[in-house]
């Protein structure tokens, strides 16, 4: 599974005056699948990995969400890991990113129903699901409203349904953080970004994008009702949590 090629990034390109707050407008979403890609180490081996955990927990008859859906890259994955009875649902408040996601999903000819909502992760209903994808959204919302959106999750989730959390994570050893800090300004150097990029980019995420440890989103997620979580998957400072829901009730 690919999304579809698209302009290479250079929103950070040429120098500022004033940075402000990072957003996902026009000028980003054109180029987004670019900057994933650049800019988050393991993103494809997350995207190309999924479809083996969705096909294990997806149940029939069920929703599928992704919250925070941008182009449908999450949902474009684990779609053919499913039954076709489940219905797909992505939600995003960034109505250029769903502009892009519906093309997408519509020429894809997918076997499932789906439907997009522009809409706020934190405050959007979650029924009947079996799979719910959480791609590097969480740190977007404020940390505060955290917990009563993975409580909602774990609430609208059937029994042994399962939430797939991908953030980028910070580390209480000041020396991991620091090192594993600079490996990612390395990672995105070494994908063409310049160090004037790096830096007017990280401005404009401060204070947008706010990163937790590891053991805070266990913590989180163990008091929102998950009965187990684990990291499943780790590059660098950018991490992937799976969180279930309990034991998958048996067939009739």
């Amino acid at each position: 599974m690919s999304e579809p090629s698209a302009g290479r990034d250079q929103v950070f390109a040429a120098p500022m005056d004033a940075i402000g707050g990072f957003v996902f407008d026009e000028s980003v979403a054109s180029v987004f699948e670019d900057m994933i890609r650049r800019s988050v180490p393991g993103y494809g081996m997350t995207l190309s990995l999924i479809p083996l955990i969705a096909r294990r927990y997806g149940q029939p008859d069920s929703r599928v969400y992704d919250l925070g859906c941008s182009l449908g890259a999450g949902l474009l994955a684990v779609a053919p890991a499913l039954p076709a009875s489940c219905e797909l649902v992505g939600i995003d408040n960034a109505a250029p990113m769903l502009t892009r996601c519906r093309s997408n999903l519509n020429s894809a000819s997918l076997a499932q129903s789906w439907s997009l909502a522009n809409a706020d992760v934190a405050d959007s209903p979650i029924e009947n699901a079996s799979v719910v994808l959480l791609n590097f959204t969480l740190q977007f919302v404020p940390v505060d409203s955290r917990l009563d959106l993975l409580t909602r999750i774990a609430d609208g989730l059937r029994p042994g349904g399962v939430l797939l959390l991908s953030e980028k994570v910070r580390f209480s050893d000041a020396n991991a953080q620091r090192d594993l800090f600079e490996l990612h300004h390395a990672f995105k150097k070494a994908n063409g970004y310049s160090d004037l990029e790096v830096s007017q980019k990280r401005a404009a995420l401060e204070d947008v994008l706010i990163p937790e440890t590891i053991g805070e989103h266990k913590s989180r997620l163990t008091e929102a009702g998950f009965d187990h979580c684990e990291v499943w998957l780790q590059c660098f400072n950018f991490a992937s949590l799976i969180a279930v829901k309990g034991e998958r009730e048996p067939a009739e």
